[in-house]
């Protein structure tokens, strides 16, 4: 199993990217899976999760500027971040608590490798 993320980039603060995160492999299924992000120097702190129901959670200081949502029959996950600012420079990390089709299998967290989002002033 496998998670990608992309959409990462430099934006000028006010402006707005799209991240998405598709995961791959021998997927049985999905549960939660969220966006998490590490400022240099801080520690990665949770951004927004989202259940295989569609319920959500975010981190106070993105609720309303971040929209999380995700695609179940294309094992995606996305995070449409709006009016962005400097502060949320930052690596983004995607995961998932995917079960994979070996027998006896049980959930397990998988982390994607982080994508690079900068805003500049």
């Amino acid at each position: 199993v496998q998670l990608q993320a992309s959409g990462g980039g430099l934006v000028q603060a006010g402006g707005s990217l799209r991240l998405s995160c598709v995961a791959s492999g021998r997927i049985l299924s999905i549960s939660d899976m969220g966006w998490y992000r590490q400022a240099p120097g801080k520690q990665r702190e949770l951004v927004a999760t989202i259940s295989n129901s569609g319920n959500t959670n975010y981190e106070d200081s993105v609720k309303g500027r971040f929209t999380i949502s995700r695609d179940n029959a294309k094992n995606t996950v996305y995070l449409q971040m709006n009016s962005l600012k400097p502060e949320d420079t930052a690596v983004y990390y995607c995961n998932g608590v995917i079960k994979d089709d070996a027998l006896f299998s049980l959930p397990y967290t998988y982390w994607g490798p982080g994508t690079l989002v900068t805003v500049s002033s």
